[in-house]
């Protein structure tokens, strides 16, 4: 697969997890990657448990094929060495709160008139206007107040659940702040000028509504969730138990997926019933839960390889990692010390290498706190002697 971002130089200067894996997005696309953290220990993402040898895990994981340079942001001589990098870079992502970005000079206003070419990316939990915009916040923050806790219950009066997976986080924040940076690249390419990205991690959350509540986008009313065909009222779209204690997981939204399963339990006489409503339905859900719970997993998986059901297995993780599909895509890559996942995002130029790529470069370690700091600065224009004044004056590590 090729890089397209080679020669792209993107300053990260964003703390924990959703600048850390928009960043390392762009560094799988070839992008230099130059990660500006505090002397003072780093990125908290660092010394998150759980730690593997002395590392945690999260930093082995999200900073891999980054640099990382030591600066204190706070400190007199800071905004001279931070000027030097931008000067040089395509990118800058942050996650300052509005009010702290604005006393560091590291605000979009403020950044792009000292570097008008400059991409400027504020990545944060309310974007940078707003009642909110100054708020404190986190995953679980923005998703409840996004309403998709709501979404995840069978009444109204059931408790939320808790969230396995940082919504807001990594889909609101970290992939918006990909597909912006990528377009705000094709400007600058274009023009020569330079973008300022506002994403909140609130607002992506509360884009993933425009499907569950489409009718209430669209009619108005009140908002019901057993409009919604994937809440598990229905047979044609829910997971099953099977005789040994596992799970299937069938997507039969389709008539025609529905008639092939239906076909393959050998209960053609059910196909009509996909859509029936109130008691119907769920006799048919119980019929099919019985009939499902009369086989193991993998006596159904046999039955059904050939069949377009769009039924599968619920995966542990350890099975979804070894899976045979990801293995072929190459997806799930060893490092040293560590087993990676790689970015979704593929191009190639060539049809052909997008179709049968060559084995991919094995990723990179990630750097130790200030490991690049000599060099970046060096290829700044900052002689030894600068940066030793900087480092005795505690702007540099």
């Amino acid at each position: 697969m090729s890089q397209p971002l080679l020669g792209v130089t993107a300053l990260d200067l964003t703390r924990l997890l959703p600048g850390a894996i928009c960043t390392l997005a762009l560094a799988d696309l070839g992008a230099d990657v130059i990660k500006v953290e505090d002397p003072r220990g780093g990125d908290p993402l660092r010394h998150m448990p759980p730690a593997v040898n002395g590392r945690g895990v999260y930093d082995r994981l999200f900073n891999r094929d980054k640099r990382s340079v030591t600066l204190d942001l706070r400190a007199p001589g800071a905004r001279d060495v931070l000027d030097a990098l931008a000067a040089k870079a395509d990118v800058l992502v942050e996650s300052f709160r509005p009010k702290t970005a604005r006393r560091l000079g590291l605000d979009a206003v403020s950044l792009r008139t000292r570097h008008p070419r400059l991409i400027h990316c504020a990545i944060t939990g309310f974007g940078q206007t707003g009642p909110y915009a100054d708020r404190p916040g986190h995953d679980i923050n923005f998703v409840a107040l996004a309403g998709l806790l709501a979404l995840d219950r069978t009444s109204p009066d059931d408790p939320p659940r808790m969230p396995r997976m940082l919504i807001a986080d990594v889909g609101g924040g970290a992939m918006s702040a990909v597909a912006g940076i990528l377009a705000a690249l094709f400007a600058q390419a274009r023009t020569g000028q330079g973008s300022t990205i506002d994403i909140s991690m609130h607002e992506g959350a509360l884009s993933w509504l425009a499907f569950p509540a489409a009718r209430w986008l669209v009619q108005g009313g009140e908002f019901d969730a057993a409009d919604l065909p994937i809440t598990g009222r229905e047979a044609c779209y829910n997971v099953y138990r099977t005789a040994d204690g596992r799970y299937l997981a069938l997507g039969a939204l389709e008539p025609k997926f529905w008639a092939e399963f239906c076909a393959g339990i050998g209960r053609s006489d059910l196909i009509p019933l996909q859509h029936a409503t109130g008691d119907a339905q769920a006799r048919l859900l119980s019929e099919v839960q019985s009939i499902i719970a009369s086989r193991s997993r993998d006596e159904w998986l046999r039955l059904f390889a050939d069949v377009e059901a769009c039924l599968v297995p619920v995966n542990t993780v350890a099975e979804a990692l070894a899976d045979p599909h990801i293995a072929a895509r190459r997806a799930v890559l060893p490092a040293r010390g560590a087993t990676v996942i790689r970015s979704p995002i593929r191009v190639a130029t060539d049809p052909a290498v997008a179709l049968d790529p060559p084995e991919p470069p094995a990723p990179g370690e990630p750097p130790v706190l200030g490991a690049h700091t000599d060099l970046v600065l060096e290829q700044a224009g900052f002689d030894p002697g600068a940066r030793a004044r900087l480092r005795s004056d505690g702007v540099i590590g």
